[in-house]
């Protein structure tokens, strides 16, 4: 078994030995990965004291047409090449899956995507499989198929032979800190800014995406981070998705991902490292059911900010390469900031703005139309006045938990009228917010007269309706109001 981009793919270990000039060949579109994997298991197989055939031999990889990369199949070939060779039986391996990079002293190495390799070997109907021991943890996640964990070569064949009892995976688990600071800002912490405070509660129980714009120091920065203490736990079919998303990337192969994720990619980062590639999964991927904060979003190259229009719509990120197609998860959502301005003081009372009007407008213009009108919400905020900010920080977290208390009440309203977890408003489809969301009339009346005046595209018209359904969420109305779509109509881009 190997990942193949967020699923798996099924690979079979064959062996051939032969009298001859003694050689060892790999045969089955492997990459220099896997050739280099011959070294690896020679060396393995005799430092752990068996004996390495003095005859030819061949290892098929099949099927042959699929493109083969890693190192996850060293322990199957290995343990091939002690099968050809009579130093294990057919039985001992029968119906068994492995997997597995291996070190030249024969210690069985953690590896990538174990989740991935889990998933489709139950899919294929194996009841047992054996991974390295150090992925014992995120194993865990799954259930219907037994899994054991091994320490080295020698080790997986005394187990094999019944002479060694293999270790299997332990559920206590203390969870994977995601890279947003777990006793870092809080609600609490910023200073004024009542609205955008309360447009960020809004966001984080609907999954709306959101801009705030202001100018250098009002506090948009800590505002966005403080969002990541708002979001709710994840659940168990949550947890499973970003682990493997995780361990995918190469960022958690021993732990689970236990909270949900906060991303702040640097605005120089590349297209590719945003948005994923043949090498794995992008920050939107592993923004997936957290947050992807981007930092003054217009600074960012107007490439890697049209890519973001496709995954935002669709809530998956879909990568075409030469031969290959893979998709991944880009379930996030978007929070970001911007100045008003290149210099940052446009409107702002207390400094003087020096930008040129074609400097204003093209630093404006970064983010296209298309873009704007898949941002749920934007809000503009000012400067706080200095000796607003000289006041002690509350020494109780009161308003983090009235909001995020709220939030989770949104929430539960939201997965009792869709019927399941993970589902919010911001994730409807125009079909399904006609069926499922209700207006009344004086809400409708107001809805009609604001499409009329603003000019709202179909996407910004529905987009309002799923804003307005979370501030009925959040006060637990089940219709949306006349005053529910007003406040709505208050974020929305003029």
């Amino acid at each position: 078994m190997v990942p193949y981009g967020f699923e798996g793919k099924l690979v079979e270990v064959e062996g051939d030995m032969n009298r001859g000039l003694p050689a060892f060949n790999i045969v089955g579109m492997a990459n220099k990965t896997i050739n280099e994997a011959k070294e690896r298991v020679r060396s393995a197989i005799v430092n752990s004291e068996f004996s390495f055939p003095d005859k030819k031999v061949t290892i098929n990889l099949a099927p042959a047409e699929l493109p083969k990369d890693g190192a996850y199949l060293d322990l199957p070939i290995a343990l091939s090449i002690l099968v050809l060779s009579g130093q294990l039986i057919k039985s001992d391996v029968a119906n068994k899956a492995f997997v597995g990079e291996l070190s030249l002293n024969g210690e069985i190495k953690p590896i990538k995507g174990i989740i991935n390799i889990i998933e489709i070997a139950k899919r294929a109907g194996y009841r047992e499989i054996y991974i390295p021991i150090k992925n014992l943890a995120q194993a865990s996640l799954l259930n219907g198929i037994d899994v054991y964990g091994v320490e080295s070569l020698q080790n997986l064949y005394l187990v094999l032979k019944g002479q060694a009892s293999p270790r299997q995976a332990d559920t206590n688990l203390s969870g994977f800190k995601t890279d947003y600071d777990l006793n870092g800002p809080i609600i609490d912490h910023v200073r004024g800014q009542k609205l955008a405070k309360r447009a960020m509660e809004i966001a984080v129980a609907g999954h709306h995406n959101i801009l705030i714009s202001g100018p250098p120091g009002a506090g948009k920065t800590l505002l966005a981070k403080a969002s990541a203490s708002l979001l709710p736990d994840l659940t168990p079919d949550e947890m499973v998705e970003i682990t493997k998303i995780y361990s995918l990337a190469g960022l958690a192969t021993d732990d689970v991902v236990s909270k949900r994720p906060f991303r702040n990619p640097h605005h120089t980062a590349s297209a590719t490292s945003i948005i994923g590639g043949a090498a794995g999964p992008g920050e939107i991927s592993l923004a997936s059911k957290g947050i992807l904060f981007l930092d003054e979003i217009p600074e960012f190259p107007r490439s890697v900010l049209e890519a973001l229009r496709q995954p935002l719509e669709d809530k998956i990120i879909a990568i075409s390469r030469a031969g290959r197609k893979t998709t991944y998860p880009a379930d996030f959502m978007l929070v970001a900031t911007m100045n008003p301005c290149p210099c940052g003081y446009l409107g702002d009372p207390t400094h003087e703005c020096r930008c040129t009007e074609t400097q204003i407008q093209n630093y404006q213009k970064k983010l296209s139309g298309p873009l704007f009108d898949r941002i749920d919400m934007t809000v503009t905020v000012e400067k706080v006045d200095n000796k607003d900010l000289r006041s002690d920080l509350p020494k109780e977290t009161t308003e983090h938990n009235v909001v995020k208390n709220t939030i989770i009440e949104a929430i539960e309203h939201q997965k009792a009228r869709y019927g399941r977890d993970g589902v919010f408003n911001s994730s409807l489809s125009s079909f399904q917010v006609s069926q499922l969301l209700k207006l009344d009339s004086k809400a409708e009346a107001l809805l009609a007269s604001a499409s009329e005046r603003l000019n709202l595209s179909a996407r910004a018209y529905f987009k309002i309706i799923k804003v307005s359904q979370t501030i009925a969420d959040l006060v637990g109305e089940p219709i949306i109001r006349e005053n529910h779509l007003a406040e709505a109509l208050t974020y929305r881009r003029r």
